[in-house]
């Protein structure tokens, strides 16, 4: 067994090699690169990415990437091409092949079936005097010096390189598309991401009541109104303005300053010019404020008037933070 100090050791030998293997990448992002981009980004067909053993691994990769980034991506192995799966390519599809030796069997049975259909064919490979790259109609070169791997055998910088060329293609086309963050929640409705892009304020208030005491109230009524709204927090109202808020904090240091609270009243409490946020903002930016300030609570605000309460724990409920 290897010793802690060893294990460390290889781990780090093994990151220096996977960064020396994509720093060797920059000559890949050439101009024939880029006419892959601009392609893809004025096709009106999808991206069928394809590739046997661990290259088809880091297609499927790939094609989550380009799918969830508008690029409309399907992934067909390479094996179960040749076997019916070519079935899938329509005529203005665009197919990526991913392969280090551009050699293997599977790979030199699908390029002239490719070929055949006149559909063109990008390869990010890794031999750039492969069967595959002398076949493609253009090439993304994935080339490394060696693997990760101390045997130089198991695909680990060849296919982080495949992975990092296959990135900087999504995000060039997200970008010549001008993909944007609204474009993005869309695709990811349903994650934290998502949520992030596209769930605001009045989403979540609303499900709150509505606390509130006029600026004459008693320490009572204070008191009474912040337990029963369970916000921890009540605003203070005057002549039907915002005028303060009040939380569980602000009680406590009441008791602390005052012996006797008889006559104090929700304007000797209150913190004045509390923090707000409008209806209509995203909760990621009410989850900002509160950072900012330290706070849990916000008074919303619709068209300037107050509203109800934002608490942090709604936030922590949609699983944003």
């Amino acid at each position: 067994m290897k010793t802690l100090k060893q294990i460390q050791q290889i781990g780090l030998e093994t990151i220096e090699k996977e960064l020396n293997a994509i720093s060797g990448l920059r000559k890949s992002a050439d101009e024939n690169f880029a006419q892959c981009v601009q392609l893809i980004c004025s096709s009106s067909g999808r991206v069928i990415i394809t590739g046997i053993g661990k290259s088809a691994n880091i297609a499927t990769k790939i094609v989550s990437t380009l799918n969830s980034t508008g690029t409309p991506s399907t992934f067909m192995h390479a094996a179960d091409a040749i076997h019916g799966d070519l079935g899938i390519i329509r005529e203005d599809d665009i197919i990526i092949c991913i392969s280090k030796s551009g050699e293997t069997p599977e790979i030199k049975v699908l390029v002239p079936l490719l070929k055949s259909r006149k559909n063109v064919l990008i390869a990010i490979v890794g031999n750039l005097d492969s069967y595959l790259a002398k076949r493609a109609d253009y090439i993304i070169d994935s080339t490394v010096d060696k693997e990760a791997c101390p045997i130089n055998l198991a695909p680990t910088a060849s296919t982080t390189a495949q992975l990092v060329m296959g990135d900087a293609l999504a995000m060039a086309i997200l970008e010549c598309k001008g993909f944007s963050a609204d474009d993005f929640a869309k695709y990811h409705p349903g994650g934290a991401l998502g949520k992030k892009m596209y769930l605001k304020v009045s989403d979540l208030y609303i499900r709150n009541e509505v606390p509130e005491v006029d600026i004459n109230d008693n320490v009572r009524s204070v008191i009474l109104e912040i337990s029963s709204k369970r916000l921890g927090a009540t605003v203070v109202m005057d002549h039907g303005h915002l005028a303060g808020i009040i939380t569980d904090g602000d009680l406590r240091r009441m008791l602390e300053k005052y012996e006797n609270i008889e006559g104090i009243t929700a304007r000797d409490i209150m913190c004045v010019d509390p923090k707000t946020i409008p209806a209509d903002s995203l909760v990621v930016n009410a989850l900002n404020v509160m950072r900012t300030n330290n706070i849990t609570q916000l008074a919303v605000m619709d068209n300037g008037k107050y509203a109800g309460i934002i608490h942090l724990h709604d936030i922590l409920e949609e699983g944003i933070l």
